[in-house]
């Protein structure tokens, strides 16, 4: 089993997602008391939304790649960024390492296809909805975006940072976000993606008359595969 190394804390209830779903993969795929080998690095999330709403992307890349050259150091095979957001600094953090890092629009991708699915609403922070990067990563398999209107989007921004990131889950938010999503499904989306590691503390399968796509498990999934390969 291949070490996975985590750049997490953003925020860390997800990350606290991220290890509980590798230790439950790996105990599923080995049995017994197996649970999996990962160090991981927890940055204070605090720091990096400041740079985030400032528009800092280059000194956020700074910070996480010195985290990933950090876990390479210490033993990591292969390195997982804990969020949807912050893979617009993916790039830097590649540069900076030798071991190679397991990106999450790939895993998200990958899935969406294995269901046949072309056309996928996009949940996230503004910064992953109305950027390119992220649609343009999903777009270059094949896929194609939707994203809420100018309301949706500030209300799916708004309940990440005011609410998820801080452990708060609301019934009325979760009722807010399936409006969205309905809207989306009304435009033509055939799936929907939960393109930001807390949503789906909030959204379930349950929750949508389409199929859901949450990226904190089909990136966990995909590391756990790798690192067992």
């Amino acid at each position: 089993m291949r070490t996975i190394g985590l750049i997490g804390g953003m925020s860390w209830e997800s990350s606290a997602e991220y290890y509980r779903l590798l230790n439950e993969f790996v105990r599923d795929r080995l049995g017994g008391l197996h649970s999996a080998r990962c160090v991981l690095h927890s940055v204070d999330f605090a720091e990096i939304e400041q740079l985030q709403t400032a528009g800092e992307w280059e000194r956020a890349g700074e910070i996480l790649a010195a985290a990933a050259r950090g876990l390479e150091a210490a033993g990591a095979e292969l390195l997982l960024i804990c969020t949807n957001t912050m893979h617009k600094v993916a790039g830097q953090v590649e540069a900076a390492v030798r071991v190679p890092l397991l990106h999450l629009a790939d895993a998200t991708a990958d899935a969406v296809k294995a269901r046949g699915l072309t056309r996928v609403g996009l949940l996230g922070t503004a910064f992953t909805m109305e950027q390119d990067f992220y649609r343009e990563l999903l777009a270059g398999h094949g896929l194609e975006v939707l994203t809420p209107d100018a309301e949706g989007r500030a209300l799916v921004h708004r309940v990440i940072y005011d609410e998820l990131c801080l452990g708060v889950v609301r019934d009325e938010s979760r009722a807010r976000y399936q409006d969205v999503i309905g809207e989306l499904v009304g435009a033509g989306a055939e799936g929907v993606v939960l393109g930001c590691t807390e949503i789906e503390l909030l959204i379930g399968p349950g929750d949508s008359p389409v199929p859901v796509f949450p990226t904190t498990t089909l990136h966990a999934r995909a590391a756990v595969e790798a690192a067992l390969a």
